[in-house]
């Protein structure tokens, strides 16, 4: 999505002048309640980043006698925010990537203690490009008297309610929580808005006495600048465009991602992430991913580099939108493979994609 000046409103200020914690923004709660009825949640709360909710999130807690035990892919903003309650001296564990069963271990482990736990995970991980299991850890919460947070920034926008051949990634964008149907005071979900909806804004969604209790511990609420007033424009415009055609959208873009894979498949490549918009080629790290990112990127075909990403160096992803058109996929297989056959050609004709 795209909000250019023209099509989200005017505004008299770019900002009140004072933090939230003294007065939130004009016109601020229709958009957090709609934000909250998207998730399928009580009441949200907005903040300038996820990085902002993380810190509130992990620091006025520090005292209140919990535990954090966070998925090992947990992604880097989320870390950052359990680095500050660990400084605290709460104790934090990690467990293994998506393994519900050893998180059950810890918790078991760690029932003869006093603090009640914190799960974290990520929604989505585009790194192994799958949903992490949230109602095995939401369960997990509720049996040790704990809570489920989760980063939800890559499935907000993209997946909802009743997927089906229609409706690929499901209906409405309400994210994961939508997704598997999960609610209650034991779960909140942290978002921001700047994948699926275009909006550099986060959002922190829950039950109502969870969100309030945040807002009224925050300190980012009293030390910072809540998020701008065009910004706020541009996050109702960009939930009225997903009303509209949200649904559309979201099956326009599992058909590219759906031609990508295919077109990749018919020269032999293979990526993970399914049907999520970040396709991550399979067969690529190291050296030959750095080399392809350079070399595409000399023919006008931007990739994500992610340095050290994996066990065997950088791996190589193609993110794709509704936006981009099939000739625009066609070409950048078409180059892809032009580069790999250069490579090979230059390496002896051994080359490891070839399989």
């Amino acid at each position: 999505m795209r909000h250019a000046s023209g099509t989200i409103g005017s505004w008299e200020q770019f900002t009140t002048g004072v933090p939230a914690a003294l007065g939130p923004p004009p016109h601020e709660r229709p958009l957090t309640d709609a934000l909250a009825r998207l998730q399928g949640c009580e009441r949200a709360a907005l903040s300038p980043s996820t990085l902002h909710l993380f810190w509130d999130l992990f620091g006025t807690w520090a005292t209140r006698g919990t535990a954090i035990f966070f998925d090992a892919g947990l992604y880097p903003i989320g870390r950052w925010g359990i680095e500050r309650a660990a400084g605290r001296g709460v104790p934090v564990r990690s467990f293994p990537h998506h393994d519900a069963s050893a998180l059950r271990e810890l918790l078991q482990c760690h029932a003869r203690g006093r603090q009640w736990p914190t799960i974290v995970t990520d929604g989505f991980c585009t790194g192994c490009g799958t949903h992490a299991p949230v109602r095995d850890y939401f369960e997990l919460a509720q049996d040790y008297g704990g809570q489920l947070i989760m980063d939800d920034t890559q499935a907000i926008g993209i997946f909802g309610l009743a997927h089906s051949a229609l409706a690929p990634y499901g209906k409405g964008g309400g994210g994961t929580l939508r997704r598997f149907n999960l609610s209650g005071p034991r779960v909140l979900s942290v978002s921001s808005l700047a994948k699926g909806f275009g909006v550099p804004v986060a959002v922190v969604a829950g039950s109502c006495e969870r969100i309030a209790g945040l807002e009224q511990a925050s300190d980012t609420r009293v030390h910072c600048s809540p998020p701008s007033i065009p910004v706020l424009h541009a996050a109702r415009h960009a939930l009225a465009l997903n009303n509209k055609y949200g649904d559309g959208l979201r099956l326009c873009l599992a058909q590219r991602v759906s031609h990508f894979r295919k077109r990749l498949a018919e020269v032999g490549i293979s990526t993970t992430g399914g049907l999520f918009p970040v396709q991550t080629l399979r067969e690529v790290s190291g050296e030959c991913a750095s080399t392809l990112h350079e070399k595409l990127s000399r023919v006008g075909i931007r990739t994500v580099l992610h340095r050290g990403h994996g066990k065997n160096g950088p791996s190589l992803s193609f993110i794709l939108t509704a936006r981009h058109r099939i000739t625009e996929i066609d070409r950048a297989v078409k180059m892809l493979v032009c580069v790999l056959r250069s490579q090979q050609n230059r390496d002896g004709g051994n080359h490891e994609i070839w399989r």
